[in-house]
């Protein structure tokens, strides 16, 4: 029988579990889907349960008839829970989009303290960050923090229950606010200004960390955070590429050889494996935004590839519109919480500009970790994420960008890419090829209309942001 290798994607609205053959062919993948729930203005959280749940699912349907070689794990980043010493939740799964701690990140930011542990960690002082949620419960909620054994991630949380140890990858500490990029350790000042003990925190280890399951005979690794996981399983960890992924939330990342701190603090640094660092920026408003459009606006029951379709007839630049996609705040490259929305003459027939200023928001974040334009123009993007579904989108982002545009075969990234990390961790010679899907060159017509759409939507958060 083949060998297979199972790749479990813990994302932000569902799980998937994708179980590939060595050559990273697909072979059946499944998804479970939960809610996030949103109890209170600027509150966005899981319920851990139900998590845990959909991965146990994905793990018993996915490897129904087969013994898989390993199953290792991508989760989505920056979720943070309180555990009892009994490993039971205190609270739910706060997630990244949570702002509860805006008021609070924005006085750290500010001060000489936010700063220096910008340059320690590479994580901007914003309430994405585990760190600054951990300091709201610090100060909002002391019966908590007197009861919490521990802080994790909801990645963290599922690997104790299926191995018994409290461990966290390199990659995902990295994420945290937490976490020293130079020395891959939990930093000291950091710890001292929560007042807690390193042992409320989990170990940290590297992504190829692995454990045999307490009650099954499967072979866990431990992986990694989606997004760093999504440039290894897209083949951008090679110079001259740059990830860019769109799911419920959105990315630009590019591949270093060691920690980047950006002096106007708007990037952030993750690790993955040795000398293998990604200079980055994350944006709250991916595909959620889309979402929001079809339910809340549109009100149609019309399926996104139809509305993609109706898209298609719209020239480029939108007649003119222009939107600010900041419903959820903003992280990179603003970094501003408090950041709404905006649409600037709106019409009936604007479905397009939705997706125009979602890639707008993406851009310039790239301008800030390619700003040499002749190294951008060298830079191919590996695309990755749900959007890679959709062939308008592709040609949007080689238009917009004005770069050449891959997407895998798979656009499961971070399920590969932590496959591949299974790989590393067994001793398994890795695929030196990339199974590569379709290839998008942009349409030099379209260039200058985006050019000025976009330095228009470059200026509108700023002239806004008082009002």
């Amino acid at each position: 029988m083949k060998k297979s290798y199972i790749g479990i994607d813990i994302g932000t609205t569902a799980t998937k579990a994708v179980c590939f053959d060595s050559g990273g062919k697909v072979l059946r993948q499944l998804t479970k889907n939960y809610p996030m729930y949103h109890p209170k203005p600027n509150w966005s959280v899981q319920k851990p349960g139900e998590i845990l749940s959909a991965v146990l699912d994905c793990i018993a349907e996915i490897t129904s008839g087969i013994q898989p070689e390993f199953i290792s794990f991508s989760s989505a980043m920056q979720s943070i829970m309180a555990i009892d010493a009994t490993g039971n939740p205190l609270t739910d799964a706060v997630l990244w989009a949570d702002n509860r701690a805006c008021a609070l990140a924005e006085t750290l930011k500010n001060s000489a303290s936010g700063r220096s542990f910008y340059q320690k960690t590479g994580i901007p002082i914003h309430p994405f960050s585990p760190m600054t949620k951990m300091d709201w419960f610090k100060k909002n909620d002391a019966v908590l923090w007197r009861k919490t054994f521990k802080f994790i991630s909801i990645k963290e949380y599922i690997w104790h229950h299926l191995t018994g140890e409290y461990v966290i990858d390199s990659s995902m500490a990295s994420g945290t606010g937490l976490m020293n990029i130079h020395t891959l350790q939990w930093e000291s000042d950091i710890l001292d200004y929560l007042k807690i003990e390193e042992s409320q925190l989990s170990k940290i280890v590297s992504s190829t960390h692995q454990s045999k399951g307490q009650s099954d005979e499967f072979h866990y690794i431990l992986g990694g955070g989606d997004g760093v996981l999504a440039n290894l399983g897209t083949g951008a960890m090679e110079t001259g590429r740059m990830a860019l992924s769109i799911g419920t939330s959105g990315a630009v990342r590019l591949p270093i050889d060691k920690p980047y701190i950006d002096p106007e603090m708007r990037t952030q640094c993750y690790h993955l494996l040795g000398n293998q660092y990604l200079k980055l920026g994350a944006v709250n408003n991916g595909a959620i935004v889309l979402q929001w459009l079809k339910e809340s606006i549109l009100k149609t029951d019309e399926s996104f590839e139809e509305l993609f379709e109706q898209a298609k007839i719209i020239p480029a630049g939108s007649e003119g519109l222009l939107f600010t996609p900041y419903l959820l705040g903003e992280r990179a490259p603003i970094w501003d919480a408090s950041a709404q929305g905006t649409l600037l003459g709106i019409r009936i027939t604007h479905t397009k500009a939705t997706l125009e200023g979602i890639l707008f928001g993406l851009l310039s974040i790239t301008e800030i970790v390619l700003p040499d334009s002749e190294e951008k123009h060298a830079t191919t993007i590996m695309a990755s994420g749900g959007f890679g579904k959709s062939e308008l989108w592709l040609q949007m982002v080689a238009d917009i960008f004005q770069m050449k545009v891959i997407v895998a075969e798979t656009i499961e990234a971070s399920a590969w890419g932590a496959v591949l990390i299974g790989f590393t961790a067994t001793g398994i010679t890795i695929p030196n090829h990339n199974r590569i899907g379709k290839t998008f060159l942009p349409n030099e017509n379209h260039k200058e209309i985006y050019k000025q759409g976009f330095e228009k939507f470059k200026r509108i958060y700023p002239l806004l942001k008082e009002l």
